[in-house]
């Protein structure tokens, strides 16, 4: 039976332990470029005993940036500095991975610290793009409906995005199709309404991730692997849900997808999200059973002893933190403690590990 602490791997990436750092924006870049707010979030993560450090959603394109402040991945001069952050988390432990994100019809936001809402072009911002022509927030101007040919075009994003992140030397590629941005909007009927190849039926909104999954697989090596962040429902009627979200994560393992992250919610603003500790984790419970694919679980995830209990039990394979890693880096070191687990520290910081009482 494994628990939180043992090793896990997947293709041929192998994590010292089960403890994520889940994807989270910082609102910190310059024209898509990562700096040193970057350098010392993520690498302090690393530091801090992580298994998989992730970045925060690195837009494929310029237009896909929530604001106009996020990380991004759609130049070649974007590499250089991830490269660097890349090989500080792997010299620390962890395994570096990147999530690749297009907003769609929530781009072009201010910071969340000024408001969050709809920047117009006076404002620094850009007419943003979604499946159909439907504003997120009643009252905003209506995103504009992309075309068959710049969907396509859309896959091709995300492949360069991927090669770029190879040659910053990523080792875990996740893709965003979660939490209302574009790839989630193509799969919910509440944001999508077109009716062509893309939209209406199951097998049409989900064309699109399926598509982007085939072709990132594609791109890269054996040995790097590849996950999807899906919302297992939109927690509103008519919207896409759990059921979908199964039958969808056994399509994606057969595309080469090796692990489904689990969230919930973000595509329409009327949802209704019961929260409670842990309160994702039967979604990942039941599409790793159901459709055979390895699982990550996210949400409200903040004791040691509940995480342990989320792997030892077989209902997820991973567990995704982020507000707790943002209030203690070294979570998974107290954590060890916690358990009674000998972890390493890192050797600068090894005179301050906790000893057994009888030392």
């Amino acid at each position: 039976m494994a628990h939180l602490f043992d090793p896990y791997t997947l293709r041929g990436v192998t994590f010292r332990n089960r403890i994520v750092v889940s994807p989270m924006c910082e609102y910190s870049s310059i024209d898509g470029y990562a700096t040193d707010w970057h350098t010392v979030h993520l690498g302090s993560r690393a530091v801090g005993g992580a298994g998989l450090v992730i970045t925060e959603a690195a837009a494929v394109v310029a237009e896909g940036r929530i604001t106009p402040f996020d990380l991004g991945i759609y130049r070649d001069e974007h590499v250089a500095k991830l490269r660097d952050i890349v090989a500080f988390v792997h010299e620390n432990g962890a395994v570096a991975g990147i999530q690749l994100a297009h907003a769609g019809r929530k781009a072009s936001s201010a910071r969340p610290w000024h408001g969050g809402l709809r920047l117009g072009h006076e404002d620094g911002g850009w007419t943003p793009v979604a499946p159909s022509p439907i504003p997120f927030t009643e009252g905003d101007p209506a995103p504009r409906e992309l075309s068959l040919h710049e969907i396509g075009d859309v896959v091709g994003d995300f492949v360069a995005a991927a090669q770029r992140a190879l040659e910053a030397g990523f080792r875990v590629i996740e893709l965003h199709a979660a939490h209302g941005y574009l790839l989630h909007e193509f799969l919910s009927p509440l944001a999508n309404q077109r009716t062509d190849a893309y939209g209406g039926s199951f097998e049409n909104r989900t064309r699109l991730l399926r598509d982007v999954t085939s072709a990132v697989r594609a791109t890269l090596p054996d040995d790097v692997a590849l996950f999807v962040r899906i919302s297992a429902t939109d927690w509103a009627a008519g919207g896409w849900d759990l059921e979908q979200s199964i039958r969808l994560a056994a399509d994606l393992g057969k595309l080469g997808a090796d692990l489904i992250d689990v969230s919930s919610g973000g595509a329409v603003a009327h949802q209704q999200i019961v929260l409670g500790p842990g309160y994702q984790v039967p979604f990942a419970e039941r599409i790793r059973a159901e459709a055979n694919i390895p699982t990550g679980a996210v949400g409200l995830i903040t004791q040691a002893p509940q995480a342990d209990e989320i792997i030892a039990s077989g209902r997820a394979d991973l567990v995704l933190l982020a507000r707790e890693l943002l209030r203690d880096p070294y979570w998974p070191l107290h954590a060890a403690v916690q358990l009674g687990v000998d972890v390493a520290w890192p050797v600068q910081y090894e005179r301050a590990k906790p000893r057994p009482a009888h030392v």
